[in-house]
């Protein structure tokens, strides 16, 4: 059994991280001590590290509840729900990389529109372009 700053220690997060991971259901401790720590054992040390994993390829908290839920429960669970479940991730980042590859095609378009000069910001192509809603073309 392992204090929670053993445990943040040796997956290089912080201590209110599992703090919130647990009160987020994403975590349990295995006990407490008497002096009233949080006591975790390998499995949830596991768990933890299949929560890191997770976030780190970009599954949400909510995402890796739903996995944990189906890790926990495997026989009852197939390998296509959660190819599923991933090609829904993968459309989702898709889909929001085109929205920012949008966000910086405009941006670029304001930024070369704009002189970047010393005078008053009063004739600003920037601010000009982002007050005409109608007219705006980027």
């Amino acid at each position: 059994m392992k204090k929670i700053g053993e445990v943040a220690a040796q997956l290089g997060i912080s201590t209110d991280t599992l703090r919130y991971y647990e009160k987020n259901g994403l975590l349990q401790s295995t006990q407490r001590s008497d002096a009233g720590y949080r006591l975790y054992d390998d499995n949830a040390i596991a768990t933890m590290r299949f929560v890191k994993r997770a976030k780190q390829v970009g599954f949400t908290l909510n995402e890796i509840k739903s996995l944990l839920a189906i890790k926990v429960d495997k026989s009852n669970h197939s390998c296509h729900q959660v190819k599923t479940f991933t090609e829904k991730k993968m459309h989702d980042v898709t889909a929001k990389i085109a929205e920012l590859k949008r966000f910086e095609a405009s941006l670029a378009l304001l930024y070369k529109s704009c002189c970047g000069g010393d005078e008053s910001a009063q004739h600003c192509s920037i601010l000009s372009a982002l007050e005409d809603v109608d007219g705006l073309s980027i």
